[in-house]
This record gives structure tokens, C-alpha cells and sequence, in this order.
């Protein structure tokens, strides 16, 4: 069955929208490239697929977008067949138009670049900030791709713009490109701190410089706009995030009618990173405090706090089914931030922040992430696959001075290796000490074990 749109006939609109709409496109390739922190996002490029740059609020999605609009024009492409715009311009939207805005935005950007339409090499692109403010947007998209010779970059609201819903509207022609907070690097890029060598190459200054960089980065996160911020400041506008995304991606999305429940629930799955979390104890303390609410609806917030990347959850790996469904998820913040904003005790928790630190950066990476729990009852933090079919069993401990802590990393990790699904992985300790740490007094077999500096292995 062919699933193509025939074109409409444009709706007519105003003539001062459309005046507007045909000033925003003339002033947007005209407007100079905006000077911003480059990102180390994946960008799939599959032809024929719209890309879609999705992520939390103030993630940094609306730079990603420029960043594409730069690199096509070192490809070779004429700038004025890159429009970028944002669709959340209130004088767009006063008449509450729907899909005929966008039908009107492509026919007066043919108008204005005619040769646009010829079929080359080269393509003209569309690159479309804040989508989901148009109503029926997906339509229009798909019949673009299919009977334009141009490409559609598009960017919106989590609320609006969850990956489920990406696939089944615009039925498998869109790709996803999701954006995470500044990774360390980033951060370090952003501050002008970058460092240009291999780690084999830094001297004991920059070392030491790159260890305090961290540390500051496990407390502050990587919040674009919170860099180099004072404390009240940063924590003013964290909690100003958290409170957005909550109130406009799940409170008003999903019509959410125990807000206070909500609130709750937050507070609890923010404040420890790393921790196992169960809906059986979450509801009951909830029933403690007052705050009736059935398990299954519990269930649905903690995914839709995770839809609108708020948090990322982990779960276990291996075992049957029964035995995954029975263990906790362990969730973490979606930046090592948002620990000190909602640390229960009001105390920092480096391990909890490194830990989510190393989940963040392994699904930069691509890996598909998991725990391990040996059949001791040992914990292994996570279990890595990476696109390539490496595996890698890897434990984070911030501090491996102490003899104890050591031979419980180390027999978790050498427990692991000899049952499935570890068998075969390669296995990591991640710590934040600037040098290995003699390992002979824990357990005499650890060279199985390669142990990466933090600071190194985040740079790598």
C-alpha cells in the first residue's frame, strides 16, 4: 500500500503572515552562524530520513540544529537553502494556524529559491525549531520527504517529541539524534580547557588541572547555561529545569491529577544516583505519607520521567525474565547536577555523581547499558554492549584507597566474569585516583581487572 500524501492546496493565510513568514526565512540565511560550543552528538545520515534532535529542556538541541546548519555548509551548500526557524514565534501562532503554515513556509521558500527544486546533488534543507507547536507537523513532514528534493531537520519539546511517537507518526522515516547535557569534555571545550593531547602525553600540572575540572563537574553538572554559574545562581536555575519539564512534559502532557505524588517521586528518584529503586517500597511510603496512588499509575510516572529524559533507568542483565522483573531498576539523573539539588541529607555524594557520570557517557557512546548481580549477591554497576559487539564489565568506585573497598570491587567484578551474561566481557574500574592503587593484598587475580583513571577515561 502506498502511504504518500498528494500536496493540498494551500490553506490562504493573512497577508501579514504571510509578509512575516517570508521576512523570518530571508533574515535566517542572512543571520551570521551563531559562535557556540561544538557537540560530540551521534548524528545518524541515512537519505531519505528526517532527523529528529530530541532531549531534555536547555540541553543544548536548538545548538545541535546550527551546528548541522554549519557543517552542510562546509559540505558545500548554499546558505540560502538552509533556513533555520523557530515555529514558537508568537506572531506565528496569534491566528492558531495549523499544517497550511508550514505548506505556506515551503511554498514561499520556492518562491525565493526556485532552483531549490531541481533534483542535484546538492539538497536544500529545513531546519524547523519548536515543531511541536504546529498542529499535524508529522504529515506534513512525511509527505516533504517523499515528494520534495530537500531535507527536514526538526527539533521540539520532549513533551511532544518522545521517540515512541517520532516512530509511529512519521511510520520509519525519521531518525533520532539525542542530546544530553555537556559532557565532561564539552564542558572542558566550553571553558576553553580542552585538552589537545592524548592523556599519555599531559604533564603533572595539566593532571591536576583536568582532576579539579572534574570535580567541579561531578558537583555542577553539565548544563549549558549553568557553566562557570555561582552556586545560588546554578541551583536556582537547575531547579527551575526540573520543575519545567515536570510541569509542561509530564504534569500538564499526561493530565496528571496527584501533582504532589509527582513531586514526591521526583525528589526521591533525583536524590540517588545509582540507587535501586522498587515500586512495591515507593508506594507504600507513599501510602505512608498520605498520598493514595495505585502501583500501576506509579509504574507510568516513573516512565514518563524518563521519556521526558529527566532520568535514565537501568535494569539488570541476564537471568530469565521473572528474576529481571523481580530485581530493582537503578536510575539515575540525567546530569550529575541535579545530586546536589535534591540530595535528601543536603551532603554530595562523588561516588553516586562518577557513577552517573560513567551511564551518561556510555550511552554517548552507543553502549546498551545494564547491571550485573552475581550469584553471591555481588553487584556489578554496569554490563556495556557497544555497537561494535564489544562488551565491557565495568565497577565505579571514586576512592580505592581503603584494602576493603578494593576487594569488594575486585570480587565483584572477578565473580562476574566467570557467570553469563559477564563471561567473556572485558572488565573496567573506573575511580577517581590518579594512579593504580596496589591491588596484591585484595584479591591475588585482579590483573583481570584494567583500572582506568576517571578524568582519562572520560577524555578518551
Amino acid at each position: 500500500m502506498d502511504d504518500k500524501l498528494p500536496a493540498p492546496l494551500p490553506t490562504p493565510l493573512p497577508a501579514p503572515l504571510r509578509d512575516l513568514l517570508r521576512q523570518k526565512l530571508v533574515d535566517s540565511w542572512q543571520q551570521p552562524l551563531p559562535r557556540l560550543t561544538r557537540r560530540d552528538t551521534w548524528i545518524p545520515r541515512i537519505p531519505g530520513k528526517t532527523l529528529a534532535v530530541i532531549g531534555m529542556r536547555r540541553s543544548g538541541k536548538t545548538s545541535l540544529l546550527w551546528q548541522e546548519v554549519a557543517r552542510r555548509l562546509e559540505a558545500g551548500a548554499e546558505r540560502s537553502w538552509l533556513p533555520m526557524l523557530s515555529l514558537e514565534d508568537e506572531r506565528l501562532l496569534i491566528h492558531s494556524p495549523g499544517v497550511e503554515l508550514l505548506d505556506q513556509l515551503l511554498e514561499t521558500y520556492f518562491q525565493l529559491q526556485p532552483q531549490a527544486r531541481q533534483v542535484g546533488a546538492q539538497r536544500g534543507c529545513l531546519f524547523l525549531d519548536e515543531i511541536q507547536r504546529i498542529p499535524g507537523w508529522e504529515g506534513f513532514v512525511r509527505r516533504v520527504m517523499d515528494s520534495e528534493p530537500i531535507d527536514v531537520v526538526v527539533s521540539g519539546s520532549s513533551a511532544e517529541m518522545l521517540s515512541s511517537e517520532i516512530a509511529s507518526n512519521l511510520r520509519g522515516r525519521a531518525v533520532e539524534a539525542v542530546v544530553y547535557p555537556f559532557s565532561f569534555r564539552e564542558s572542558l571545550r566550553h571553558l576553553g580547557l580542552e585538552p589537545q593531547q592524548p592523556s599519555t602525553h599531559w604533564s603533572s600540572a595539566e593532571r591536576s588541572r583536568l582532576a579539579h575540572q572534574l570535580e567541579l563537574y561531578l558537583h555542577c553538572g553539565g548544563f549549558p547555561e549553568v557553566q562557570g554559574m555561582e552556586e545560588r545562581s546554578r541551583q536556582l536555575l537547575l531547579g527551575s529545569y526540573v520543575d519545567s519539564t515536570v510541569l509542561r512534559d509530564v504534569i500538564e502532557r499526561h493530565a496528571i491529577r496527584q501533582p504532589l505524588a509527582l513531586q514526591w517521586l521526583v525528589r526521591q528518584l533525583l536524590s540517588n544516583g545509582g540507587g535501586g529503586f522498587s515500586l512495591n517500597k515507593l508506594h507504600g511510603a507513599l501510602k505512608s505519607q498520605g498520598l493514595a496512588i495505585g502501583r500501576e499509575h506509579l509504574a507510568e510516572l516513573v516512565l514518563h520521567l524518563e521519556s521526558a529524559f529527566l532520568i535514565r533507568c537501568v535494569g539488570v542483565v541476564g537471568g530469565s525474565l521473572r528474576r529481571q522483573m523481580a530485581l530493582p531498576r537503578k536510575v539515575y539523573p540525567i546530569d550529575p547536577g541535579l545530586l546536589s539539588l535534591y540530595e535528601l541529607e543536603g551532603r554530595s555524594n562523588r561516588g553516586h555523581a562518577l557513577e552517573t557520570v560513567v551511564l551518561l557517557e556510555l550511552q554517548r557512546r552507543g553502549a546498551e547499558v545494564g547491571y550485573l548481580r552475581t550469584s553471591s549477591g555481588f553487584e556489578v554497576d554496569f554490563h556495556a554492549r557497544f555497537p561494535d559487539g564489544r562488551r565491557e564489565l565495568i565497577q565505579v568506585c571514586a576512592d580505592l584507597t581503603e584494602p576493603a573497598t578494593r576487594q569488594r570491587e575486585l570480587r565483584a567484578l572477578l565473580e562476574a566474569l566467570q557467570e553469563p551474561p559477564g563471561h567473556g566481557a572485558q572488565a573496567r574500574l573506573i575511580s577517581l585516583d590518579s594512579k593504580a592503587v596496589a591491588s596484591s593484598n585484595a584479591v591475588p587475580s585482579s590483573k583481570a581487572v584494567a583500572w582506568s583513571n576517571a578524568v582519562a577515561w572520560l577524555l578518551e
